[in-house]
């Protein structure tokens, strides 16, 4: 007994079959609504939210189609800028506004290309699966195999590395300061020598020479005349 592939034309009949195989995506994944349309071009295929209330956009394809991916990030945008309207629109549903939603992304292959982007995608969680419609005799089925599931890094634990007691480096002895020898009382101290700076000779003034003068002859007394 062979196995077949068989072609899926729709994305309608696609999406049939996928939302009756949701555990094969994942285990608690709940429907909320789909063929919301997004824009002009663009309408998210189905909406879902996990255990937790996380919303999931699950993204469809019959074909290889790299556009998908930015489908799907338009769809995971809308989705986030009305969180709060779909928490109260679908309140039979417990949906969790508080976190942003995730793409999967379901296509029978992905190029090169597509998986090399999604590996690399930074800011927003995607899951890759590729899905094959398979027959066996009289039996019909969907197998959805996951090519590329996000997993959050974990940051390398430090190992703690022993520390040995450090130990207290010795502390060189205080130098011995030179007892200064006692001063004796009484003793007068040593004036300061003033510093002596170099004395400038002043013009000698020259003094007036008295010119010797001549000497005054000593006048012989005159003689007083009497009279007769």
């Amino acid at each position: 007994m062979s196995i077949e592939k068989i072609g899926v034309e729709s994305k309608q009949e696609l999406e049939q079959m996928i939302t009756k195989e949701m555990s094969q995506i994942e285990k608690g994944l709940t429907v909320v609504c789909s063929h919301v349309p997004v824009d002009d071009k663009t309408s998210l295929d189905i909406l879902c939210h996990d255990n937790n209330g996380q919303l999931v956009v699950l993204q469809l394809n019959v074909k290889e189609d790299d556009n998908m991916l930015l489908q799907g990030i338009q769809s995971v945008d809308y989705v986030d800028k009305f969180k709060s309207f779909l928490k109260a629109t679908y309140n039979k549903h417990k949906i969790n506004d508080e976190e942003n939603a995730r793409l999967v992304l379901i296509a029978p292959c992905f190029s090169e290309t597509l998986r090399h982007a999604v590996e690399h995608m930074q800011g927003i969680r995607v899951d890759l699966y590729e899905w094959e419609y398979i027959r066996l005799g009289d039996h019909k089925g969907l197998r959805l195999q996951p090519i590329f599931t996000w997993k959050p890094t974990e940051k390398p634990k430090e190992e703690k590395k022993e520390t040995k007691p450090t130990e207290k480096k010795r502390e060189p002895k205080p130098e011995k300061k030179q007892e200064k020898a006692p001063e004796k009382k009484n003793e007068p101290k040593p004036e300061p020598q003033k510093e002596e700076y170099p004395r400038f000779q002043l013009p000698a003034e020259k003094s007036e020479e008295k010119e010797p003068q001549p000497e005054k002859k000593k006048e012989t007394p005159k003689r007083k005349l009497r009279l007769f």
